[in-house]
């Protein structure tokens, strides 16, 4: 099969999609700026395979999580490594947010999530997490915990041995169309493709501006931070326990996951990052910020929704503030037990020029140039369905 083609980054999206093109004979360069792989959001997650509970039916995110789900496994069984099926438990903690978990059954009968089942009765829900508190629940026991670092790396070794090539410490500089195909120069090479496709993450429309595409949606990066629960504590939590999500944010609200390896993890709030690889408060960038500051959307998006970041941000810089939204679900908690903040993640939430926080997969198209503009969870779930959809409805043509 001719044609060469080059991806931009190599978090698990991008390496599922070189895995896949590799297989189909494709000859692929991998362009990643850091020294290794899944460096950003591929490895900042809580490493959930998510079973399409939340997200619009008839959505890229609903048809291509669940797609992934199955193939995420797949692949883990056949690499053999590690995916535990702890279950979900997204719980109303009064009655208040008993219509709010109507809305996600709903979502999860018409999504096909497997095995679902509505608990109305508190005993019942003793049974599945004995100290969690609650008047109902909604239970996922197919949602699962991996460790996604781990299944990139595999991936690549896949693409390596189909033939592909993958440039660590190759941050792309600039990309140019010419005589129909595209050269891509880095600091230490220059590439030329047939076709280009980005998978760039927190820097997605920063590459977008390369090939002259629209400047919206612009990444506006989220951090989330996880504490750890005290390894004593950790039966406090079987599997996991999450809220019933604001329908009005693209955010899962703080929850408790226990993770591939045992660990039980409390978190991640979602507070505005002040550079777009900022994992602490101390990172900061004067241009990331400012940037976000000078977007068009940004008074609309600040106007409306102030009360949340304001509660966000306390929450982060106040322990007892965070440590009472996680109690809610778990009234036998203490502070002491959340020892420490164990890890972060940053999260390229795409956002329009009004002010809206995109909810699902967005892809432009700019001539032999194909650019993931928005891929938040459940992209991680859904990498490799995330692939084919962009092999079969971007790249078909020049694949044929």
């Amino acid at each position: 099969m001719a044609g060469a083609t080059g991806i931009i980054g190599g978090g698990i999206v991008g390496i599922a999609l070189a895995r896949a093109l590799a297989a189909r004979g494709d000859q692929v360069t991998v362009l990643e700026k850091e020294a290794r792989l899944a460096q950003h959001q591929t490895g900042h997650n809580s490493g959930v395979v998510h079973a399409g509970l939340y997200y619009k039916p008839g959505s890229l995110k609903a048809t291509l999580c669940a797609a992934g789900r199955v193939s995420i496994r797949e692949f883990c069984e056949d690499k053999g490594l590690p995916y535990r099926e702890v279950g979900k438990l997204v719980v109303a903690v009064d009655e208040s947010e008993l219509d709010a978990l109507a809305e996600i059954e709903r979502r999860s009968v018409e999504n096909g999530v497997p095995d679902l089942a509505r608990i109305d009765d508190v005993q019942r829900l003793r049974e599945i997490e004995p100290h969690v508190a609650g008047v109902a629940a909604v239970h996922s026991p197919r949602t699962a915990v991996v460790d996604y670092a781990s299944i990139t790396e595999a991936m690549a070794q896949d693409v390596r041995a189909a033939g592909g090539s993958i440039r660590l410490g190759h941050e792309v500089t600039g990309i140019r169309l010419e005589n129909g195909g595209v050269r891509v120069t880095t600091p230490v090479s220059e590439h030329t493709f047939d076709r280009l496709i980005v998978c760039a993450g927190l820097q997605s429309d920063v590459v977008a501006r390369f090939v002259g595409a629209d400047a919206s949606p612009k990444i506006l990066p989220f951090r989330g931070e996880y504490w750890e629960l005290a390894p004593e504590r950790t039966d406090l939590v079987r599997g996991m326990i999450y809220p019933v999500p604001d329908p009005r944010f693209p955010f899962l609200g703080v929850h408790f996951t226990r993770g591939v390896y045992d660990n039980v993890h409390v978190g991640p709030n979602a507070v505005p990052a002040l550079a777009r690889e900022g994992y602490t408060w101390l990172q900061w960038s004067a241009k990331d910020t400012v940037e976000s500051l000078r977007w068009p959307g940004a008074w609309p998006l600040a106007t409306q929704h102030w009360r949340m970041g304001v509660d966000e941000i306390s929450g982060s810089l106040i322990k007892p503030l965070y440590f009472r939204k996680a109690r809610r679900f778990i009234p036998e908690l203490k502070s002491s037990d959340l020892t420490r903040k164990s890890a972060a993640g940053v999260r390229a939430q795409a956002w329009g020029r009004a002010g809206e926080l995109l909810d699902d997969f967005a892809v432009d198209q700019v001539g032999p140039v194909t650019l993931l503009r928005n891929a938040p969870s459940p992209a991680a779930t859904s990498s490799i369905a995330i692939a084919e959809h962009l092999i079969e409805h971007y790249l078909a043509k020049g694949l044929a």
